[in-house]
């Protein structure tokens, strides 16, 4: 249910010393807390909530925020603008009693909106690859001195965090499109690394996703998008694309790839001319065609091809995008963010690569995508030796009735050997290390809490180990 209708703040400037105080309701969450970030690093008073703690509030905390366990409305001291996101229900007592008091409320897409679009934005958008992609680009711009403000949604260790404040003139932005926020936006370069169906609760069909990703694009000034989309080539007017599959209207190819276990390398071409060779930690095709818009952007910005690329080179990811969460007993334990059939397969794609046995943990993300994309998410396992599914974390939606994680494992299975179900998230770490064996690559698939389960698996597998004869002693937790 929406929050009721009223006039968008869009004429304010965030930035404006008598809009002093700000609230944050949910202020946990990775795109809240990235703007109350910023904000604070301004000189801003801000504070928020959220129902429990973590790593985000504690980082906003050293910095002066002020942060309410739970949600109340003791929170709106002084009257502050109140900020919310879509996750946040009108009958939140909070975000009711601004309403009530008739406070300035902003959704996050609008506050976003209103910060970006007054300065040189660089926007990025997709259905899959946004963090990476925003995260090349902001680094490619900070290595090469240029000092850009950064809205991420993730961590990324070379800013230690979501957000960067910095003094010079371009912002990158991830952009969001799960609740169609992304047609507030007006890049100065804007970015779309593909589109497929996703966010079923709140897109009817492709037709819809489409078609709020054509609006973004016309409302960015230069359109920098991958062309080895079937979706963008058919349905956007591209200025600038990309592909790594020799589309004839991509200006900027790669060729010559190399997919390794440790490494990526590729040729790099502009307009028919060799711009020269780009070597990436990252692995997999999908951040090769990531790296290769943050050289799309770059070039637009007039960068030479060897600061984009030495940048490049040393970029090693965000958190949980394939992040290396440790080692135990032979056993390597990966956290990924993939949720989407496509972004599972391009992940196992890159894990097949290690030329190891490969264990899939999958935990479904939302009842509705589940739903819509059943059949591709029964059939996006291929690259694994062993599935292994627990149940769907909902976000907040009803559950249907029966087990529909239960039915996706039975769905599996019809085309794949290797399928084993566990009923409750608690019980993965009591169940997975039967499963593993020295020598495989355990990776962990969710955008939910699974990765909560990852370091208490470890420890199960490294008792497991103990006990047998022979195998290694000292496990590896990074």
């Amino acid at each position: 249910m929406p929050v009721p209708s009223q006039p968008l703040p869009l004429h304010l400037d965030p930035l404006d010393p008598l809009l002093s105080t700000y609230h944050f309701v949910g202020i946990g969450g990775v795109g809240m807390s990235a703007l109350a970030y910023i904000l604070a690093k301004q000189g801003f008073r801000v504070s928020g909530s959220d129902i429990v703690a973590n790593g985000r509030t504690r980082r906003l905390e050293a910095l002066g925020v002020r942060f309410f366990q739970g949600h109340s409305s003791e929170g709106l001291v002084g009257d502050p603008q109140v900020v919310y996101s879509s996750a946040i229900r009108p009958t939140n007592p909070e975000l009711a009693a601004a309403l009530g008091k008739g406070l300035t409320v902003w959704h996050r897409a609008d506050l976003l909106a209103a910060l970006f679009n007054r300065r040189s934005g660089i926007g990025v958008a997709g259905t899959h690859g946004k963090t990476t992609t925003s995260s090349m680009i902001g680094y490619v711009l900070l290595s090469a001195g240029w000092d850009p403000t950064l809205i991420i949604g993730g961590e990324v260790d070379a800013w230690d965090g979501n957000a960067r404040l910095g003094k010079g003139e371009y912002w990158v932005a991830e952009v969001d499109e799960s609740d169609g926020s992304l047609v507030r936006l007006y890049p100065k370069i804007g970015v779309i690394t593909n589109i497929e169906l996703d966010h079923p609760d709140h897109y009817a069909d492709l037709g819809q996703v489409i078609r709020a990703f054509q609006q973004y694009g016309q409302q960015s000034q230069t359109l920098v998008a991958c062309l080895d989309c079937p979706n963008v080539a058919a349905h956007l007017r591209v200025d600038v694309g990309y592909s790594l599959t020799g589309h004839p209207q991509a200006q900027y190819q790669a060729r010559q790839i190399l997919y390794t276990a440790s490494f990526t390398c590729a040729e790099i071409w502009e307009k028919g001319s060799l711009l020269g060779q780009l070597r990436l930690q990252v692995l997999g095709s999908h951040n090769l065609s990531n790296a290769l818009a943050a050289v799309a952007v770059g070039r637009q910005l007039g960068l030479e091809f060897a600061v984009i690329a030495s940048a490049l080179a040393q970029f090693r990811g965000a958190h949980r995008r394939f992040e290396h969460k440790g080692e135990v007993g032979g056993v390597t334990f990966i956290d990924d963010y993939a949720h989407h059939p496509s972004e599972i397969r391009a992940t196992l794609q890159a894990a097949r690569l290690q030329q190891r046995r490969v264990v899939a943990v999958f935990q479904p993300h939302r009842h509705s995508r589940l739903a819509a994309l059943f059949q591709d998410f029964a059939r996006c396992f291929g690259e694994a030796d062993v599935v292994v599914i627990v149940p769907t974390y909902g976000a907040g939606e009803p559950a249907p009735e029966g087990s529909d994680s239960l039915r996706l494992a039975v769905a599996v299975a019809e085309h794949h050997p290797h399928v084993r179900y566990v009923s409750s998230l608690p019980q993965l770490p009591e169940v997975l290390p039967s499963v593993l064996q020295p020598g495989d690559l355990a990776v962990f698939l969710g955008a939910g809490d699974l990765n909560q389960q990852i370091i208490a698996t470890m420890r199960a597998y490294a008792a497991q180990v103990r006990e047998q004869p022979g195998q290694a002693k000292n496990p590896n937790f990074s």
